[in-house]
């Protein structure tokens, strides 16, 4: 997961793609915000879902998505067209992450009214029935999805009932953030509740969170030397380490109830990162 946000130009986005292609990663996914949260100006993001489009071009095999796009910077209907595009484009290899937006400050810079968070909650719900019925059900609105019967969506939050009974409601999947396992745990057990009271099966459930690895101490120590300057923080990403000690990690989250782990990466112009998390990805499987 790529914060697109702080400064990924488009050069660097196809070297991206390209290593997570080759480290057969099951997909790359990236944020949906405009301004950078971290490195600060001139750092920005080029667009996400022109970004996905074009990158889907230059692909073959994996998925791509956003986690997530906030219901305030789209209307419905613009957000469904474009997740369409980059459907077609890619062969059928799309997912929408979708949540209802919190970074104020990107707002104001850029324009966009920020409601208060029922009224974005609201939006969110109303954004997924929207899109839900355009993708399947809309008589009027062509081109369909190549996926059938639409593409994979994906609702963001903290396993609060305001993201919580939209996801149930749409979604096919929820993700969680830089949550510990014993949050990941109770987060898992919210969320299969609430399938369960609404007589649906189990979404699946998935977490983003910060990762650095490397393929000895050394490499971790130097790749955890570059998060901290970027990051601004002394400690360290919640999975760090070795390839070994990331592996363990993650299994834990799998014993909690974690089904996919999208892990980010915050130093973008490490490219042979892409590389080591290949490996961590090969060995789970």
């Amino acid at each position: 997961m790529i914060e697109g946000q702080e400064g990924v130009e488009w050069s660097q986005w196809l070297v991206l793609a390209q290593a997570a292609e080759s480290a057969q990663l099951d997909a790359l996914f990236r944020s949906d915000h405009y301004r950078s949260g971290m490195r600060g100006e001139p750092a920005g993001s080029l667009d996400a879902w022109t970004t996905l489009a074009a990158l889907a071009a230059r692909t073959e095999r994996i998925k791509l998505g956003t986690l997530v796009s906030p219901v305030t910077f789209r209307p419905a209907s613009v957000l469904a067209k474009s997740v369409v595009t980059v459907d077609h484009v890619s062969g059928g290899r799309v997912e929408l992450g979708i949540g209802a937006g919190w970074f104020e400050g990107e707002h104001e810079a850029y324009g966009f009214p920020f409601p208060s968070t029922r009224d974005r909650l609201a939006e969110l719900d109303r954004q997924l029935a929207e899109i839900t019925r355009q993708w399947t059900d809309a008589a009027d609105v062509w081109p369909k999805p190549v996926q059938q019967p639409r593409p994979r969506i994906i609702v963001g939050g903290r396993a609060q009932p305001g993201t919580v009974c939209p996801a149930v409601r749409y979604a096919d999947e929820y993700n969680t953030v830089f949550a510990t396992v014993d949050e990941a745990r109770e987060r898992r057990r919210i969320l299969d509740e609430a399938a369960r009271d609404a007589g649906r099966e189990p979404l699946t459930f998935s977490l983003m969170t910060g990762c650095v690895v490397g393929r000895n101490e050394h490499e971790a120590g130097e790749r955890l030397e570059a998060w901290r300057a970027i990051s601004h923080r002394d400690g360290e990403p919640p999975i760090a380490g070795t390839v070994e000690r990331v592996i363990a990690k993650l299994e834990e989250y799998e014993a909690a109830g974690v089904e996919r782990v999208m892990l980010q990466h915050l130093v973008h112009e490490d490219v042979e990162m892409v590389a080591v998390l290949g490996e961590v990805a090969a060995q789970l499987r």
